[in-house]
């Protein structure tokens, strides 16, 4: 497909996510805290901010990602080279979060070189006009849920197969039709959007209660647990930094 191998040189994914569905109060919640907190996966020992975040996945040094904690809504930066992907952009609001996080790892709106939208809700696609408007960068989405997604600029459609970024696009639809999950695979990150849940030290499935079909949702899972990668960062709930794939092929034999 057109999307192969797009993008800058250096690689990175910045994820909104929400922090589960289940909590969700409405579709609509409240503007999110603008107070970020940050995370990335398993530190090398000589990186390290001086926060005391952790800046460097031993598995792929240089390739990092990084949480903006929204209480109900979370963002995540996976980023390389002083380039920055964003995926998904949380509620209505969320830009100035988004902007505070960039800044806290060094960077601005002009690294973010690409925008991801897992799916089609509002608590993932809430501050896409506002994050394109200051980018400028392109936007992408699964097919089945473009026609749902609010923005002045054409989005592209990406599905199996396509690489957005060096990032590898993965169909995940139940949640809603078009929801898709991207995996840095020399990282060995997954963004699941709300594919999966964080529920703490372990994960589960979507919220039944958002989820348009539920057997296509659990096929996603055991899609997804076909992958290798050790870090899983969440629309929804905590990421799980070490041995993830390994959990959600655990999950998958659960649902039969």
């Amino acid at each position: 497909m057109l999307l192969k191998d797009m993008g800058k040189a250096g690689l990175a994914v910045m994820v909104l996510g929400t922090a589960a569905c289940a909590a969700e109060p409405s579709d609509t919640p409240t503007t999110p805290t603008p107070e970020p907190t940050s995370s990335s996966s398993p530190p090398a020992p000589s990186s390290t901010s001086e926060s005391g975040v952790p800046t460097t996945n031993p598995a792929a040094a240089g390739h990092v990602w990084h949480r903006v904690n929204l209480g109900f809504v979370s963002a995540y930066l996976l980023y390389r080279g002083g380039v920055a992907a964003l995926v998904d952009t949380g509620v209505a609001g969320s830009e100035a979060a988004i902007e505070a996080a960039l800044g806290e790892i060094g960077l601005a709106w002009d690294a973010v070189g690409h925008v991801v939208v897992t799916h089609k809700h509002d608590d993932h696609q809430g501050s896409l006009e506002a994050a394109l408007t200051r980018s400028g960068a392109p936007w992408y989405a699964g097919a089945g849920d473009m026609a749902a997604i609010s923005a002045d600029t054409p989005g592209m459609a990406v599905g199996d197969g396509d690489s957005v970024f060096d990032l590898q696009v993965i169909e995940t639809p139940g949640h809603t039709p078009g929801h898709i999950a991207v995996l840095d695979s020399v990282a060995g990150v997954l963004v699941a959007g709300d594919a999966l849940t964080g529920t703490g030290p372990g994960v589960a499935g979507p919220n039944t209660g958002f989820t348009e079909d539920m057997n296509l949702a659990n096929a996603s899972i055991t899609k997804l647990a076909g992958f290798d990668y050790e870090v899983a960062l969440f629309g929804h709930g905590d990421p799980i930094e070490s041995g993830a794939s390994t959990l959600v092929a655990e999950l998958a034999a659960d649902l039969g």
